[in-house]
């Protein structure tokens, strides 16, 4: 399913949306505005983080779906003239028209008490204190380009569109050279390359990872008195063993390419998986992981 047929589905459940012109993008491709509504702002992101409310816990706590993708943010000014019951209505009528399966939802009193919804605020900025009769849904929808989630809230001053396109990271556009890789090693007998590229759960090296691969070759070459511990680190996710054999798996899979595409002299190098043993960053959130997800050079 495309964005064109999604839009076109939209447009005919109700919604009654005109096609938005050339000069107005302010609307996002996948679902068009309620009628009367106006643009208060909006953002967008390449690829960030998101937690998506998927409901609460037996404490009346949120709980969240944590999700990383190109986000869209759109705040809107709500007609006066139109409850929030009656917007929210036809919201969930074009989702389900084309085709998005509900996570979550709740309406008024099921949304929290208003001091409990004004907490929202901290939650991806959903309800404030002055947002009255609040309804909000959670939603995923797969389409031809990606698989995407959206989190939307009505209330009666205004409402919030958030959609998260799971589509990956821009990789490769961030890497060391040889002089960074030697001033490491020297100031801390190791350093970390986060260049190196895997698929999730795989030990195959992406084609993008040949920049930080030269660089450490470079650095090699330049060095011919050091011997290096290639050591492979993962996140938390899965078990310790699986996370550990993977490790190793990706830390033998770089001394390879360095000796068969680089030349480098096997006993110079030697691979190590420690799996999420020696985290340098929390794994409770993905901006962490990520960090966690690395290898390393350590100067033997």
């Amino acid at each position: 399913m495309t964005f064109k047929r999604i839009i076109l589905g939209i447009i005919f459940c109700s919604l009654s949306i005109a096609t938005v012109s050339a000069a107005d993008q302010t609307d996002h491709p996948l679902l068009t505005r309620y009628p009367g509504t106006e643009v208060i702002s909006k953002k967008v992101e390449a690829y960030g983080e998101y937690k998506l409310m998927v409901g609460f816990d037996e404490k009346h706590q949120h709980v969240a779906k944590a999700l990383e993708g190109k986000l869209t943010r759109i705040v809107y000014r709500s007609p006066k003239e139109r409850s929030t019951l009656e917007v929210f209505r036809n919201y969930q009528k074009a989702l389900k028209t084309a085709g998005a399966k509900t996570i979550f939802t709740c309406e008024m009193d099921e949304c929290g008490p208003g001091y409990t919804r004004s907490l929202w605020n901290r939650f991806n900025g959903l309800f404030t204190a002055s947002d009255g009769d609040p309804r909000y849904l959670s939603a995923e929808l797969k389409t031809d380009t990606a698989q995407v989630y959206i989190g939307l809230m009505v209330a009666k001053t205004r409402s919030q569109l958030d959609i998260v396109e799971m589509k990956p990271m821009q990789e490769g556009l961030v890497t060391l050279d040889a002089k960074a890789l030697e001033k490491g090693i020297i100031e801390d007998g190791k350093v970390s390359v986060y260049g190196i590229l895997f698929d999730t759960d795989k030990a195959l090296i992406k084609a993008a990872s040949k920049p930080a691969l030269t660089a450490i070759a470079e650095l090699l070459n330049n060095n011919e008195a050091l011997n290096v511990y290639i050591v492979g680190h993962t996140d938390m996710t899965a078990s310790l063993s699986h996370n550990k054999t993977l490790s190793q798996q990706r830390a033998q899979a770089v001394v390879t390419a360095l000796i068969n595409d680089y030349k480098i002299t096997a006993t110079r190098l030697e691979a190590h998986g420690v799996g999420p043993l020696s985290p340098v960053a929390s794994n409770k959130n993905e901006a962490g992981k990520s960090k966690n997800r690395r290898v390393e050079l350590v100067e033997k």
